[in-house]
């Protein structure tokens, strides 16, 4: 689903070029968590955005917003990095390795630097703000471009489950789907964040369900090793398509907010 790293990005973007309040920032991130606490990963982190290292008290999720600011950030990018693919995390280290681990990350363009979240605890989560990640956006598909991938996704891999013998009938899907999506946390968007992010995001979200019911189900008509085998490399595509179409929305959506600033008097 949706990530924690999202509506940071977003709602930071927003904040740092006027359209949205800061007390509405950190009253969307409770959506992940009631409470929200931001530590330095390493002497840099703490030294520039004025953190205390993991194993201190930490700091608080305004802490962090104020800092993005002192160091003139100019936005945020959402990157959901996978083993072989880590575009945006600035190379090999501590950022890449923790963002990898937890699927996701942000990256504060302008700054050198990005933070990672993790549950800690229920209802707590860290941001672990890093030295590292690009200081433009990684290169991705622009969100007309993802729409249209998640598209053909959609309808290829279908066709290839189809073939596969292994799109199997399952007593109650609908109603396990509903309930998945259901459980999703009720997310907000800054006003003014663009309708298509909003759309692509809404049916990436859909499809991503529909992803992991496929993913979780039994082998039912794959009938060996080879073929669950195949039925993984039909989906990867549009996994992939899934993540690409998340980072663009949420990526164009920070993007619209900076361009709106930067048309401010």
């Amino acid at each position: 689903m949706c990530c924690s790293s999202a509506t940071l990005a977003v709602w930071a973007s927003a904040w740092l070029h006027g359209a949205a309040a800061s007390d509405d920032a950190l009253d969307a991130l409770q959506a992940w968590g009631e409470d929200h606490e931001v530590v330095a990963g390493d002497d840099a982190a703490a030294a520039a955005f004025d953190l205390p290292l993991t194993g201190n008290v930490p700091a608080g999720p305004a802490s962090l917003l104020a800092a993005l600011r002192a160091r003139s950030a100019t936005g945020a990018v959402l990157v959901l990095p996978v083993p072989g693919d880590v575009r945006g995390l600035g190379g090999p280290g501590p950022f890449g390795e923790a963002a990898v681990r937890a699927g996701e990350a942000v990256v504060f363009t302008g700054t050198g630097f990005g933070a990672v979240p993790q549950a800690i605890a229920e209802g707590l989560v860290r941001w672990t703000v890093h030295a590292g990640g690009d200081p433009v956006p990684p290169p991705s598909s622009g969100i007309g471009e993802a729409e249209h991938a998640l598209t053909d996704a959609i309808r290829d891999s279908a066709g290839a489950l189809q073939a596969l013998d292994v799109a199997s009938e399952r007593t109650g899907v609908r109603a396990e789907l509903s309930a998945r999506l259901r459980a999703r946390p009720e997310l907000s968007w800054p006003s003014g964040t663009p309708g298509r992010s909003l759309r692509v995001l809404q049916r990436a979200e859909e499809v991503g369900a529909i992803l992991a019911l496929a993913q979780g189900d039994e082998p039912g008509g794959a009938l060996s090793a080879s073929a669950v085998s195949r039925r993984a490399e039909a989906l990867r595509p549009l996994t992939e398509a899934v993540r690409a179409a998340r980072c663009a929305a949420v990526n164009e959506a920070a993007r619209a907010f900076a361009d709106q600033g930067d048309l401010t008097p």
